[in-house]
């Protein structure tokens, strides 16, 4: 063994030593957070403190105990200036401290000093010395991870290299729901991940670069970096369907988060079982943004300044009188404000009493806070709104639109032509009354959108949009509602759209989300797929017709094999490739277009 290799087994004992006190402490860590939890130590609050203070604890007693099956640190910085000189940080998934004044004998990945770690380089070392990244393996005693190997490198001396360790910590054959990267993000990653919370950011990432792991990063990035403004509005990740949520799952639990809604946007906008499914035509045409405006002119059709009349308000023995022009002015400057159709009917009776109070005054000076509610409470200051404003639900609305021809040719004029408005039609007998509808997955986007437009849903501070190349814009729409004061992370790629209204540009999403200005910022190095594979899609991006760069792959242990076949021998050929690769060791998997499935299998 050289002296090299003595030093590097010597400073490899030491990691581990620290390893072990690691592990040692992090279990004192989740013992001492349970038995705050179970014996309410500390929480000398009552009420809602002591709720809020129980729930912390059960946080941090549950992030600790969801570590993923890795080391407890994965890196380590030696700084050469500033106030960190000669110490050293280990970075890691979870902040570990023997007690809450000694220094940290892990350091979380997301404080501010551990971007270092993934940004500093030779030409920039921002006061690094040395990086150390750290090779492990699963534990030998079922324990989380065995430390195996560390490489350096040496900033300060202007020394960089490629990684080997993240190299195969990115080539490690993955089983299972999604790896968390937080001990691989690059520095491009790592600027997306740690935007500003206000920031919304659009990642276009080719096959294989990390932008759905990049997005859930970014999620427990503002979860640890604003904790209160992030859990007072909420944080929302949507997938395109359940089971990617399954995959996804235990991502964020591992980066020590927990609180966080995973949802769909079926899930969101369920309003009714899904009963009914729409043809293509009808489905293209629900999900096109022009709907929203015939929606929109179907419920304020409802809006009838003139329906009322005169309105006479009872007074003890006396009537006050709003005349019905008075009444429709009323209405008509409520309908300019364009606020949303329920704040506007409320506006309208508190307009309504204003008047009847100014004349009140008048006549018997100030009117007291009880007189108030009783006039807006009276039968006919009801009545009256109820005819000119009158209240409505969302069924009520686009049940009705789908089944009356005429209702919907009045509200689509202009807007959709006689084969649109034909083809957007429920087909048979329409319903008796929206209570027996059957809807589709279309409809209940539509009954969604008016629900917005009687009043703002729930929002969120942030959401994280994934496989956002295949949202419509009725369903961007949906989304932006839901977001309306906070911030998003549109992930996706244009060039792997799958649904007959994907995306073909960023900025149209981006507009229809209620973020036409925000960055694009794109993805083009993967980790995940073969060189030769990401090669072969380089060569479809001419033919897509989308504004995609191309891609480059770190990984280089694939290959790639092209058989040419006669017209009609393809399944052959591909039994006789499958026979090929089950000589090997590995998984068989065969991708085919829909029609050609069945033959194959067979």
């Amino acid at each position: 063994m050289t002296s090299t290799d003595t030093a590097l087994q010597r400073a490899l004992d030491r990691e581990r030593a620290h390893h072990e006190h690691c592990r040692t402490v992090l279990a004192a860590m989740v013992e001492g957070a349970q038995e705050h939890v179970v014996t309410g130590e500390d929480v000398s609050a009552s009420g809602a403190d002591a709720e809020v203070l129980g729930y912390r604890l059960r946080s941090r007693a549950k992030e600790m105990r969801e570590l993923p099956a890795g080391p407890l640190f994965f890196g380590r910085l030696d700084f050469a200036e500033g106030e960190e000189t000669g110490r050293a940080l280990h970075i890691g998934r979870l902040r570990i401290t023997e007690h809450p004044a000694a220094p940290p004998l892990v350091v979380d990945w997301r404080a501010p000093v551990s971007r270092a770690f993934y940004q500093a380089t030779a030409g920039d070392p921002r006061g690094v010395a040395v990086r150390r990244r750290f090779g492990w393996a699963p534990g030998s005693r079922g324990d989380a991870a065995d430390l195996t190997g560390l490489e350096d490198e040496h900033l300060g001396r202007g020394e960089s290299r490629a990684s080997a360790i993240v190299a195969r910590e990115i080539e490690r054959p993955r089983v299972g729901p999604m790896r968390d990267i937080a001990a691989t993000i690059q520095p491009e990653q790592d600027d997306l991940v740690r935007a500003a919370l206000g920031t919304t950011v659009c990642v276009q990432g080719a096959p294989g670069t990390g932008k759905t792991a990049v997005g859930l990063h970014r999620a427990a990035y503002l979860l640890y970096t604003h904790p209160q403004r992030i859990k007072r509005g909420g944080l929302l990740i949507l997938g395109p369907n359940p089971t990617f949520l399954s995959y996804i799952a235990e991502v964020l639990p591992a980066l020590g988060e927990s609180g966080v809604r995973q949802s769909t946007l079926d899930r969101e906008i369920a309003r009714h079982p899904v009963t009914r499914t729409d043809d293509a035509p009808a489905a293209a045409l629900k999900h096109d943004a022009r709907t929203a405006e015939v929606l929109r002119r179907a419920l304020y059709a409802r809006v009838d300044p003139g329906a009322a009349g005169d309105l006479a308000v009872p007074d003890g023995s006396y009537r006050w009188r709003v005349p019905a022009e008075a009444l429709a002015r009323i209405v008509a400057e409520v309908r300019e404000e364009e606020s949303p159709y329920g704040v506007g009917r409320e506006r309208v009776r508190a307009r309504i009493v204003r008047y009847v109070q100014e004349r009140a005054e008048r006549r018997a000076g100030p009117q007291s806070n009880a007189w108030l509610r009783r006039v807006e409470r009276c039968r006919p200051v009801g009545a009256a709104l109820d005819a000119v404003w009158p209240r409505v639900r969302p069924e009520e609305v686009v049940a009705p639109l789908l089944g009356d021809p005429g209702e919907l040719a009045r509200a689509a004029e202009g807007v959709l032509d006689d084969d649109e408005q034909q083809a957007l039609r429920w087909t048979g007998r329409a319903p008796r009354s929206w209570r027996s509808a059957r809807w589709s997955a279309a409809d209940l986007l539509l009954l969604d959108e008016v629900a917005g437009l009687l009043g703002h849903p729930e929002g969120y501070g942030h959401i994280v949009v994934d496989e956002a190349q295949d949202l419509s814009p009725m369903e961007c729409r949906a989304i932006a509602r839901r977001c309306a004061f906070g911030s998003l992370t549109v992930l996706g790629d244009l060039a792997q759209g799958t649904t007959p209204w994907a995306a073909r540009s960023w900025r149209t999403v981006l507009a229809h989300l209620g973020r036409p200005d925000a960055a694009v910022v794109p993805l083009t190095t993967g980790f995940r797929v073969p060189q030769e594979v990401v090669g072969l899609a380089n060569r479809l991006l001419a033919r897509l017709g989308v504004d995609v760069p191309p891609a480059r792959s770190l990984r280089g242990d694939g290959e790639l094999t092209l058989r040419a076949c006669a017209p009609g021998a393809v399944p052959e050929t591909v039994v006789d490739a499958v026979r090929h690769a089950l000589t090997r060791a590995g998984s068989v998997g065969v991708v085919a277009a829909d029609p050609d499935v069945p033959g194959l299998r067979a």
